[in-house]
């Protein structure tokens, strides 16, 4: 199973935004870690940029489909809103919705989970880092 954990951040909001998200990958190999600054967005609309990001990052090494795969996030909006649980009232936030659920379409494979902020602490430090500057590789 591989596991992705996303995270957005904007320092104001909106404000200075970035999104991160580290893949762990089964079997010991080294995790991937990609995180980029956003410019002035929200922390709803960073957070889905980092859900997005990861989801092209692991349809471009062909694991979208290949294995089970949990993403997990801090955001309870967003994964209410992926969940159903939620709607998506804001119109800014419908666009990056909308993508995040046709790249999710029919694929039984992926669950989305919310998580504490404690167990989400490498995917914030790499927001932290992009926002300060740094690399996160």
């Amino acid at each position: 199973m591989l596991e992705v954990y996303i995270d957005g951040a904007s320092r104001g909001n909106p404000g200075t935004a970035a999104a991160g998200f580290i893949v762990i990958h089964p079997g010991g190999e080294e995790p991937y870690r990609h995180g980029r600054v956003l410019g002035r967005q929200t922390n709803n609309f960073a957070e889905y940029t980092a859900l997005l990001d990861a989801l092209r990052y692991l349809n471009d090494i062909k694991r979208l489909s290949a294995e089970d795969i949990i993403i997990h996030s801090d955001s309870e909006l967003l994964v209410r809103q992926l969940n159903g649980t939620y709607r998506v009232r804001s119109s800014r936030l419908k666009p990056l919705y909308e993508e995040a659920k046709r790249m999710l379409a029919g694929r039984k494979n992926i669950r989305i989970t919310h998580v504490n902020r404690e167990k989400n602490r490498e995917a914030d430090r790499i927001v932290n880092v992009v926002l300060d500057g740094g690399d996160v590789n």
